[in-house]
Order: structure tokens, then sequence, then C-alpha cells
């Protein structure tokens, strides 16, 4: 029997209820579920709503049913509809009609808003967790290779050079706001629906502000309405998942360039890697390539919500329930990758000295030309030209900038002297970088300093 069947002279069609059921995907929520109804029992016997002898009851009850779930002996049972009405029943089954004053005051529209909202606030401490464990691993690589010199690329053509510390700690940087962004969202996750029944509130006198203070919850949802009908705050905290996701797909796809064999920067661990059914000399990307791949999963939750809440009339509507086949698909898409993307780090080794020699004399040094002659009083745009020739002759006579002859360059510009073969290597190139925040050795020392102390590293 149905929570809400009395009103009905059938009972929900077989293949109606398997259609409307939720319990497989809502089923995550129950120990969520049951600390929501704990704090609902405990506010209503301090307003002496219902009496504290049977308030007991069910909070004992409530407690043995949790050990139940978690023991398996309580199984998820579709024909039960949802977690709320599965454990509403059972608590009934053990308790009798002192049970079935648990909903007294509620609904399940407020109750499962509740229970999500509890269930985003753990998720997002979880998130914040594993962005610091992955922060710290590449910290920890940062360290290993702030002497390593690698080409930067802009449109992936050679730009300059740069610290690969200085590149990892841009990730440092990018995952850091990622955890402000979780943070910010736990602010509005953290208000208490609780209380708002399912759409105009109660004429029971009852306390919302004491129900959200047992449950750690900032505040109150006040407006009923609002408190039951809405799914921005999921939405806010698909999107940041979004967000994390697009900046491990980027990391994971410069690993994929990396590790080939025209890159050869990247070696993945034997236990991080694939080969091939057919060709046995194949050691495949697939760790770092399925992290690239599962964004698409998340993006799809984001889009999915948002056209499940597109044109919905106030208040609330059964389609939301399918908010949480997206919140949960969002949130464990982004923790797997981020968990995996910590070993397969940790797991990967960049060849210190691949682009030492190369990059010595190339291209990626004609930047350093320019603002030479900018010191010498030559205006940017005439400088760029100046060196945008010398380019061009290092490409007609096959040269790199560092074997085109210093008469050369003296007929393309008389402000050049001997002193810019100085300027091409790449090492000399990072040593010049003045700007804050620049990807000089001292300017990245100074970074990493700086997240040290931000602990990163110790950090639990």
């Amino acid at each position: 029997m149905a929570v809400w069947d009395s009103r009905f002279k059938k009972p929900l069609d077989k293949k109606a209820l398997k259609f409307s059921s939720s319990i497989q995907v809502d089923s995550n929520l129950f120990n969520e579920d049951i600390d929501g109804s704990k704090a609902h029992v405990k506010m209503l016997v301090k307003q002496k709503i219902i009496p504290s002898r049977e308030g007991n009851t069910i909070l004992k009850a409530l407690e043995q049913i949790r050990k139940e779930i978690l023991t398996g002996k309580l199984k998820f049972d579709w024909k039960k509809e949802d977690i709320h009405s599965l454990i509403e029943e059972r608590l009934t089954d053990k308790i009798g009609e002192c049970g079935k004053m648990l909903h007294t005051a509620r609904s399940r529209n407020d109750q499962v808003a509740l229970d999500e909202r509890l269930y985003m606030r753990k998720e997002i401490f979880q998130l914040q967790k594993l962005i610091r464990s992955f922060q710290k691993v590449l910290l920890k690589k940062a360290d290993m290779h702030k002497d390593t010199i690698i080409p930067g690329y802009t449109h992936l053509q050679r730009a300059q050079p740069i610290v690969f510390a200085h590149h990892l700690l841009a990730y440092i940087e990018m995952f850091e706001r990622d955890y402000e962004r979780l943070s910010d969202c736990s602010k509005r996750v953290e208000r208490s629906p609780l209380g708002a029944a399912a759409i105009a509130g109660t004429s029971l006198i009852i306390d919302r502000a004491f129900s959200a203070k047992l449950l750690y919850m900032n505040s109150i949802l006040e407006n009923s309405i609002d408190a039951v009908s809405d799914r921005d705050v999921q939405i806010e905290l698909i999107s940041n998942c979004a967000v994390m996701m697009m900046h491990l797909s980027r990391l994971a796809e410069e690993l994929v360039l990396w590790n080939s064999q025209e890159f050869s920067f990247a070696q993945f661990d034997d236990s991080f890697a694939t080969g091939s059914s057919l060709m046995p000399q194949k050691k495949n990307p697939d760790i770092a390539e399925l992290v690239r791949g599962k964004v698409g999963r998340v993006y799809g939750s984001l889009i999915g919500l948002l056209t499940v809440m597109k044109a919905l009339p106030l208040a609330y509507n059964r389609d939301m329930q399918e908010d949480k086949f997206h919140l949960f698909e969002a949130i464990n898409t982004t923790k797997d990758c981020l968990s995996i993307s910590i070993d397969l780090i940790n797991h990967t080794t960049f060849n210190k000295k691949r682009f030492e020699k190369e990059l010595n004399g190339d291209f990626s040094l004609a930047t350093d030309l320019v603002d030479y002659l900018v010191k010498k009083q030559i205006p940017f745009r005439k400088a760029h030209q100046i060196v945008g020739r010398v380019v061009a002759t290092c490409i007609r006579q096959n040269k790199k900038l560092n074997e085109l002859p210093f008469d050369t360059y003296k007929k393309i510009s008389k402000k050049f002297e001997r002193d810019i073969f100085n300027l091409l290597t790449a090492e000399n190139s990072i040593k010049n970088k003045k700007s804050l925040g620049s990807t000089s050795f001292k300017e990245v020392a100074k970074q990493m300093r700086k997240w040290r102390k931000r602990n990163i590293l110790s950090d639990n």
C-alpha cells in the first residue's frame, strides 16, 4: 500500500509503479533521509506536537533501520516507490501506529529537498579532499621539475620556453578556484527546506530553525514554495563538477600528447597503461583518455537537469525526481576522475632532458629578441616586424636563431649587438623573465613557497 493511495479506488498499475519508482537511485540517500527524520522528530517532541515517549521510540527504530540497510537485512524493493516510503513503512512495521507520527508537518517535497542538500554537503567535502590530494601530487611533481624546461604552447604551436613546474602550478591554481567554487556553493547548500511541507507550510507550530540547527545547517529557506520547487543548488554543484572535469580533461589531453613518440616527454607506469590486442608494441594512455572522455557524462548531467527544470511551473512537479540521477552521476564521475588522476600523475615520469638542447636557438626565443630591441628604445610594433624578418630569414636558410650569422642580424637592424646570442638559450630566456607570476626560476620558486605555506602539502 502506498503512503498516498487511500484516496484511490485502484492501486497503481504495476508497470506504472515500476516506471515511477526511484528507489534504485535515491537509495543512496538513506543515511540523509534517516538523519533528516531524526531531526524532524526531535523538533516535533520539543514543540510537544508528538509525545516524547513516542518520539524516542521512533528515534531508536530509525537507527535500527539504518543498521538493517547497512547490513543488507532491509532490501531496496522497487515496489516501495522510493527510499522515503521504504523507511517509513519499515518504521510502521517495527513500532506500529507510533511510526505513523513521523510524517507529521512534513511532505516528501521538503523531505527530498533536505536529503539532497545533506548529501551534497557531504559530497562537497569529499570533492574538496580529493582536490587537495590532487594539488599535493601536482606540487610534488612541480618540485621535482623546478629546473626542467619545456616549450610552452599557444594554438598547439611552440610559443616560449617555460619551466615545467610553472605549467603544473597553473593547474594547482585552476583547482584552487574549483575548491573555492565548492566552498561558495556550500553556503547555499546548507539552507534547510525542512518544514516547508508540500508547498504552503503547516498550521502546526513547528520550529524550522531548531531542526536546521540539529542538522548543522546555517539557515533555512524561508519561502515555502521556493524551498521545495527549485533545484538551482544541484545545478550549481553539477556546474562546478563540469568545470573541474574540464580542467581534468585538459590535463589528460596533454598527458596523451606528451606520452606520444613525437613528444616523448611523459612516460606512464605500466600499471596505468594498456596494450593492443593486435599490435604488440603499443602502450596506450587509456586512463588519461577515459578521464578526457568522461567529461561528457558530467556535461550531460548539467544539460539534463537544466532541461528537467526548464519551464516547470511552481511548485513541485514529478519531473524533478529525475534530478537525483544527474546529481549522483556528476558527483560520482568527478570523484572517480579526480581519484584516478591523482594516481596517474603520481605514477607518471617526465623526461627532464627531453627539450634541453632542442630549445636553444629555437624560434620560441623570438620574443626575447623583441624585448631586446624594445630595451634599445625601438617601438614594440617595429621591433616585432624586425624580428619577424629575422625568423623569415632563418626559415629561408634553414637555420635556428643562434645559427644565423651576426652580420645577417646587423643587416636587418643596426641595433643588434653580439650580446644577442646570450639571449638565445632557453635557460637564459627563463632567467630573464621579470614580471610577477612569470615562468622565471625565481618566480616559480616563489609560487611554490606560497602553496607550501597554504599547507597544500600537509592538508589531510
